[in-house]
């Protein structure tokens, strides 16, 4: 499977999406906690269930993927991507559960190349029908993106945690 590689011309700035490797874990782990931080949801999370969720997703990759984003040899962001099948779309749907860039990494167009890695199967193993995501409703920065990127509202979505 390939990544995504953006240049910058600025001097020559590298950047690419690509899976998490195991030795990405700790950052993986510490940039989910700064998301949670500027942009909390309605349930906690720890980082043992960070853990297990790349793990998961590394034993059975049908079920989604980790990817991050290294800029330069830096990890300067990570994305969950999740798949499930949608009967309104009628295929297979990769849901974009989280996504961060760190700050001083934003505005540079690594959201917008995520997305675009996705569409073009860079960092999605079978055809999608579409993508999906979630975004708090006081993230307006991050909704003007999705929204610049054609995504619609469509619909609430409701958790129930159970013990």
């Amino acid at each position: 499977m390939s990544s995504t590689v953006n240049t910058r011309s600025a001097g020559r700035m590298v950047a690419m999406w690509r899976l998490a490797e195991p030795g990405d874990d700790d950052s993986l782990v510490e940039m989910c906690l700064q998301l949670y931080d500027e942009d909390p949801g309605v349930l906690p999370v720890r980082p043992e269930n960070i853990r297990a969720t790349v793990r998961a997703l590394r034993r059975e990759p049908s079920r989604g993927r980790a990817v991050v984003l290294d800029v330069e040899g830096q990890l300067s962001g990570y994305a969950l991507l999740i798949a499930f099948w949608s009967n309104e779309l009628g295929g297979d749907i990769c849901e974009v559960d989280e996504l961060f860039v760190v700050p001083e990494r934003r505005s540079q167009g690594h959201g917008k190349s995520l997305f675009e890695a996705i569409s073009q199967g860079n960092l999605w193993p079978t055809p999608i029908a579409g993508i999906a995501l979630g975004v708090t409703r006081d993230n307006v920065r991050a909704r003007r993106l999705y929204e610049r990127l054609d995504f619609v509202a469509a619909g609430i979505s409701m958790v129930r945690r159970l013990p």
